[in-house]
């Protein structure tokens, strides 16, 4: 944490904006600066350690204007490496602005400025987790439980194949998709990633020990792939 004060920083800062031609107010409505030129309004938030709090108001602050920065101490080490390259970039993707105050002929830096808060959305992420959510039966997961298995969509389909190798006895790929197991089953097989079949000749799989453990550890699951069965329903994510 920096020696100065939260004060000591107001002076650079007014400066600097007042060289911009903004005519700079200070506690205005709980900012701690608040500057206008023309139609423009700009925020800073002063502070003497750039921290999730700082973060947290200054966000609020985009609610007033698009142009809100907050204002530290310039750190000792480099910002291009450790703790500081993190928190810059963090600050860039809320789309706020960064001032560092500290001493010499160029009392205050601009490290970024903000910009509108459009954020970018990634549709790949957001198809996989729309495919996810259509390939699921039921909510069979308690939310925040971390370190537990999930029951993904991949393991719904699983265990429909496992139940369907239980009922039937050893089929191959094909066999099973008459079946009304999903158009993965084959490298769903092939990969075994649960260890739940057994590769017992050439096109041929068989249920494991460990599939049928798995059939009635998930008795859940089993009995909605069951249900949906019997309703001539596909199965989830088919």
């Amino acid at each position: 944490m920096s020696s100065k004060r939260e004060s000591d920083l107001y002076g650079p800062v007014r400066d600097f904006l007042v060289a911009q031609g903004f005519a700079v107010q200070a506690e205005v409505n709980g900012c701690d600066i608040a500057a206008k030129r023309g139609d423009d309004l700009v925020v800073v938030e002063l502070k003497r350690n750039l921290s999730l709090n700082l973060l947290a108001q200054a966000v609020q602050r985009q609610t007033i204007t698009d142009s809100v920065y907050l204002a530290v101490p310039r750190p000792a080490g480099s910002l291009r490496r450790g703790p500081w390259r993190r928190a810059v970039g963090l600050v860039r993707r809320l789309c706020l602005g960064l001032l560092l105050v500290g001493e010499g002929d160029q009392p205050v830096e601009a490290v970024c400025h903000p910009v509108p808060y459009r954020p970018r959305r990634d549709r790949r992420r957001r198809r996989a987790i729309l495919s996810e959510i259509r390939g699921r039966s039921g909510d069979y997961n308690l939310g925040g439980s971390g370190g537990q298995p999930v029951m993904t969509a991949y393991r719904e389909r699983a265990l429909a194949i496992a139940l369907r190798l239980a009922e039937a006895g050893p089929c191959s790929p094909a066999q099973l998709r008459r079946l009304g197991c999903n158009r993965k089953t084959q490298s769903i097989l092939y990969d075994n990633h649960y260890g739940w079949f057994d590769h017992i000749d050439r096109g041929l799989y068989a249920l494991s020990p460990s599939g049928q453990q798995a059939l009635r550890d998930n008795a859940a699951v089993v009995e909605a792939i069951q249900a949906a069965a019997a309703d001539n329903d596909p199965e989830p994510g088919t």
